[in-house]
């Protein structure tokens, strides 16, 4: 076990030794896909495993295995939600309040809520947990950061959330503003790193000036291949937030994990981190598929198969699945599809094309190596454009754009740029990304 600390003032250091889907009803309204999948969906679905899986200990399997040590005697605060869960099934909070010698102060809860449950935009409440007795505070309404009042006499942030590693997924900018709060008022901020679940693989375009919001905080690419620990120590580093410098933070390792493997090839078990990323197959096409949600395409809200199904009433699902595979891409099958998007409380409400009849393909990735979720997005946004002019279109201008952190994508898509063109455009900062952060590795 390795412990990284990061610090960047010359004060003496803190004294902590480191060292989900059934086939759905008729009643649903929803269609299920026929096909010759159900293999991949085995390999790559939720709480499937290959056949040797790499045995991992996350940041809070390695806290637990070292009985808590470095939090003994000490206030602490954590910023959580459901994904915060040991191998033994026992939740952070949980772990915590059960420890005689930390005081576990308080809950800082991000977008989706303390559980987990709450639909993703919605201002999330605070509270008190009722197992523990311990206040819970929103991160994600009024509140995007701990004020001074929600930190009276802790000593210590400990963050704990499993992460997709995409650039829009909120809790890395929750992560953010952790670092921020630390900065601020003089508190040490311990992650317990989480496998990246995509891996290293960088890819996309890095954000533009003038784009920052809370699904773009950081001039990363869209894939930005490190652990939210990884990521911590370049947003101080690299100085992606400014005025960081004093702020003392604290990685606590994953254990037995390499940045080649998948989560799929791991030994543990996939919790859904929100309630539209379902199994880690989501996680591989989520960094494409996102970008769906600022066009007037169905990325699969409103169905059992989010990031999944993709189309639109006025596709021929056929078509576009030849098309797609005959665009040189790899890494992935694609089927015909027909599906019809209906309310599904605390899931997604007022999905796109809500109870209309939606013609598309389905998407399985077959090899995460090869597979290239926003080079898969350029083309199908390509071929939508080139052959139905009359329906495709962007639900606004600014979500498409603040998604992509710039106008390019939107531009050159409605200019008539080939996919190969708007893929240029972004390989020289994307090369220059992949060189610096590599100063930041924690996993070989």
């Amino acid at each position: 076990m390795r412990f990284v600390s990061v610090r960047l003032v010359l004060l003496p250091l803190l004294l902590i030794y480191m060292g989900s889907c059934a086939a759905p009803k008729a009643s649903d309204g929803i269609q299920t896909a026929p096909g010759p999948h159900e293999a991949q969906e085995a390999q790559y679905g939720a709480g499937t495993h290959a056949q040797e899986p790499q045995v991992v200990l996350t940041g809070l399997d390695v806290l637990v295995k070292m009985g808590f040590e470095p939090l003994l005697g000490q206030n602490v605060g954590v910023i959580t939600n459901h994904t915060a869960v040991s191998k033994g099934g026992e939740h952070l909070v949980d772990l915590l309040s059960g420890v005689e010698d930390i005081n576990l102060k308080a809950i800082f809860a991000p977008e989706h809520g303390f559980r987990g449950t709450a639909q993703g935009g919605d201002a999330i409440p605070g509270g008190v947990d009722p197992k523990t007795g311990v206040p819970i505070y929103s991160l994600y309404g009024a509140d995007r950061e701990p004020t001074q009042e929600m930190l009276e006499g802790i000593d210590i942030l400990v963050f704990d959330i499993q992460d997709v590693g995409a650039r829009f997924y909120t809790y890395i900018s929750t992560m953010g503003y952790a670092l921020e709060t630390g900065a601020k008022f003089q508190v040490p901020v311990m992650i317990l790193d989480r496998p990246n679940p995509i891996g290293r693989l960088a890819d996309g375009n890095v954000l533009d000036d003038g784009f920052e919001s809370f699904v773009g905080r950081y001039k990363i690419p869209i894939q930005y291949g490190l652990t939210i620990g990884e990521l911590a120590r370049m947003i101080i580093g690299e100085q992606l937030i400014p005025e960081l410098g004093s702020v003392e933070l604290h990685v606590v390792e994953c254990e037995g994990w390499t940045s080649d493997k998948f989560w799929s090839e791991t030994d543990l078990t996939w919790l859904a981190p929100s309630p539209n990323m379902r199994n880690t197959n989501e996680t591989l096409t989520y960094p494409g598929l996102c970008l769906l949600e600022g066009v007037r395409i169905s990325e699969g809200r409103g169905t059992l198969y989010p990031f999944e199904y993709i189309g639109a009433p006025y596709m021929d699902g056929a078509f576009i699945a030849r098309e797609l595979l005959a665009s040189g891409l790899k890494g992935f099958t694609v089927e015909p599809v027909e599906f019809t998007p209906i309310d599904m409380p605390g899931v997604s409400m007022n999905p796109i094309y809500k109870g209309e009849i939606v013609r598309g393909v389905k998407i399985v990735v077959t090899d995460p190596e090869s597979f290239r979720p926003i080079e898969f997005l350029i083309n199908l946004l390509v071929i939508t454009k080139k052959h139905y002019p009359d329906d495709f279109g962007w639900r606004s201008t600014q979500g498409p754009d603040r998604l992509w952190g710039g106008a390019a994508l939107r531009e050159m898509v409605d200019g008539g740029s080939s996919a190969a063109e708007i893929i240029a455009t972004y390989q020289d900062e994307l090369k220059q990304y992949v060189q610096m952060r590599q100063k930041y590795f924690i996993y070989e």
